[in-house]
């Protein structure tokens, strides 16, 4: 428990009493919203809709008749919640027994999202340039609203189907038999009166009768709204199909709205700074599309969504167990918030590592290569592994002719094949191997032919791509290309790695060389890496000679230190080793190469530029000094077009 780990400033006392304060406004119009489908939308709500205490009790007789009725049997098993809303309104209706009331007709179609057919970039200029357009994060709430309030003028009045939480109407049900309870209502729009009154709509039953429950009491429907004074939760109204074009606006703009609150929203964004929101919020749109297409394996995905249900339920829990509180709070009552708030502070903590890429990659959630060193085999031998669909003479004829051969139509055949000592040749084509993550014999993998025809692409299925743990490892003549793994396109884990006239076209992060280990790369072009292309984490290695680093870190990001990445990046506690020469590092979003000393206060400092004024000794005495602490040479390095600068020194 976290509790203890250190004494509680003011304002975390505060916090923990009082957890639901800050980001409410949303929070309460937006109460019952995906709920009925088993999706928490926000932490701070209730888990459901609290009704008969807080409204009026007209009719309260009447309705507790009618809801001891609507206790359901044990059903079969449905079809999971989940499976679209088309799926869910074709299934048989489940019907309420001893009922002699006209059965209800069923749903029609809701409109269908436009935005299931949105690309990761469609979503990311939706939610960052047209509705937040800029704001912090204090603000969503009200830019939410406006370009809610905005698509709602197009139509005061429409018809939909009200989703709501069975629990307004049924004292006993299978959840799994009935996620949600859908009326088919007339909903009509007013302008709103406040930031948050544009999430709340005016509804009263459509003709005809509809709904998803068979033979559900219409008297029964009607006190329900009678109670809810015919206001719902706007984002529990979903537009039905074949109404007019508006409607269809109106439809997507709900769904803009539900997926931010679902997946984009934190409880602790409003109360945090942060320097570029529509950033932070690109972030969580490229995490989600991750799950979704499985770029993060299903297992590592679950882990994910498990952490933040636990943290939406713990905040649950904390809230209402202050809310149980009805004075002073004694000393144990104290100590139990405080237990209960830092256990949601350190699951916070761990879902803000998911929202970094880096961090995601190199954080708790990858094990790392779990496979036993082969060694060398037995008879002392070492052999040849020939990767081609078929093998000629004119293959071997430059081998000596004591050299073993093993010949393999499959990549992942070969390596798994090899033992320290041996060599794989690969011939012009297209491979994919899973074992290339699991490197840790020392062997050799060259290409025969052009680099660019021997063209070995990652599984976007699995984590990561090439990883490496042996003592010495080659990778020659290849072209590498990143297809969706999280983890870098090339990971040293430990031992030495080399790469010699390699394309490396990344996706994720670019090669990463982890603490202890080194990297020696020379005519090699990497390009396309989401952060550096070359990242030296503390006490690495790395000789870079005559290669090209370009088009690096091209995305958004929040953090002003991540957005100075470009060509090479140094974290530095203790000093990384790296040696430059010859490299053409250049058209990077970031900085051609960005040094983070642990405690000095280092500033920018860009002596690569052509045209630096020649006065600035004071400056290039410093960089001097830095770089010979860090062990750092560089020489007849050419750095160009870089966006940010070509180099910087700057405090972690």
């Amino acid at each position: 428990m976290a509790s203890g780990s250190r004494a509680p400033a003011p304002e975390d006392s505060d916090r923990a009493m009082n957890p639901g304060r800050r980001g409410e406004k949303a929070v309460s119009a937006l109460s019952g919203d995906v709920a009925a489908a088993g999706t928490l939308k926000s932490s701070a709500s209730p888990v459901r809709p609290v009704v008969a205490s807080s409204r009026p009790v007209k009719g309260k007789g009447g309705r507790e008749v009618a809801r001891r009725r609507l206790q359901l049997q044990p059903a079969p098993q449905a079809e999971g919640p989940g499976e679209g809303a088309a799926e869910e309104e074709e299934e048989p209706l489940p019907s309420v027994p001893e009922e002699e009331e006209g059965e209800a007709q069923p749903l029609p179609r809701v409109c269908v999202s436009a935005m299931r057919g949105m690309w990761r970039e469609e979503k990311v200029a939706l939610y960052c340039d047209e509705v937040l357009q800029g704001c912090k994060a204090e603000d969503a709430d009200e830019a939410m609203s406006n370009y809610l309030s905005g698509k709602l003028k197009l139509k005061d009045k429409w018809l939909g189907v009200w989703k709501t939480n069975p629990e307004l109407f049924f004292l006993k049900y299978e959840e799994a038999s009935i996620p949600f309870v859908g009326i088919l209502v007339e909903a009509t729009c007013t302008p709103r009166q406040s930031s948050t009154s544009c999430f709340r709509v005016t509804v009263s039953v459509a003709e005809p009768f509809s709904s998803n429950i068979a033979n559900i009491p219409r008297d029964l429907v009607n006190e329900v709204l009678e109670e809810l004074e015919h206001s719902v939760p706007l984002l529990e109204v979903y537009p039905v199909e074949g109404q007019d074009s508006e409607i269809h606006d109106i439809a997507l703009a709900l769904e803009v709205v539900r997926f931010f609150y679902d997946f984009l929203w934190r409880d602790w964004d409003d109360e945090e700074s942060c320097d570029n929101y529509t950033a932070l919020i690109e972030e969580r749109i490229n995490l989600w599309c991750d799950i979704q297409d499985g770029t993060i394996p299903g297992p590592i995905a679950q882990r994910f969504k498990k952490t933040l249900e636990k943290y939406k339920s713990k905040r649950v829990e904390l809230i209402e167990y202050q809310n149980n509180i009805k004075e002073d709070p004694s000393a144990a009552e104290a100590v139990e918030c405080w237990k209960k708030y830092y256990e949601i502070v350190m699951l916070c903590e761990l879902l803000k590592m998911w929202e970094d890429l880096r961090l995601r990659v190199h954080g708790p959630f990858f094990p790392r290569i779990l496979r036993r060193r082969k060694g060398k085999r037995d008879f002392g031998k070492t052999i040849t592994h020939i990767v081609a669909k078929v093998m000629t003479t004119d293959m071997v004829k430059d081998l000596s002719s004591d050299t073993f051969l093993q010949q393999h139509d499959d990549l992942d055949l070969a390596l798994d094949s090899c033992y320290s000592g041996d060599t794989v040749v690969i011939y012009p084509g297209e491979y994919q191997a899973v074992n290339l993550a699991l490197l840790t014999d020392d062997i050799i993998i060259k290409g025969v032919g052009k680099r660019e025809e021997i063209m070995i692409t990652s599984e976007p299925s699995h984590d990561s791509f090439v990883v490496s743990k042996a003592d010495n490892v080659k990778l020659m003549h290849l072209s590498l290309i990143q297809q969706g793994t999280v983890d870098g396109i090339v990971v040293v884990e430990s031992g030495h790695l080399t790469l010699e006239n390699c394309i490396l076209k990344c996706e994720g992060t670019g090669v990463c060389v982890l603490t202890g280990a080194s990297l020696t790369i020379k005519d090699s072009e990497i390009t396309g890496a989401q952060g550096a292309g070359v990242e030296l984490y503390p006490g690495s290695t790395a000789i870079l000679e005559r290669n090209e680093i370009h088009h690096c870190n091209n995305f958004r990001t929040s953090d002003s230190s991540k957005s100075i990445l470009g060509g090479v990046n140094m974290k530095v506690l203790p000093a990384p080793k790296l040696k430059m020469t010859n490299n053409h590092i250049y058209n990077n979003n970031g900085y051609g190469v960005s040094i983070l000393p642990p405690t000095e206060q280092f500033f920018i400092v860009e002596a690569f530029n052509k045209g630096a004024a020649s006065g600035d000794k004071k400056d290039e005495n410093r960089l001097s000094k830095v770089m010979q602490n860090l062990n750092l040479e560089m020489s007849d390095n050419q750095m160009e077009a870089n966006v940010k600068g070509d180099m910087r020194i700057v405090t972690s």
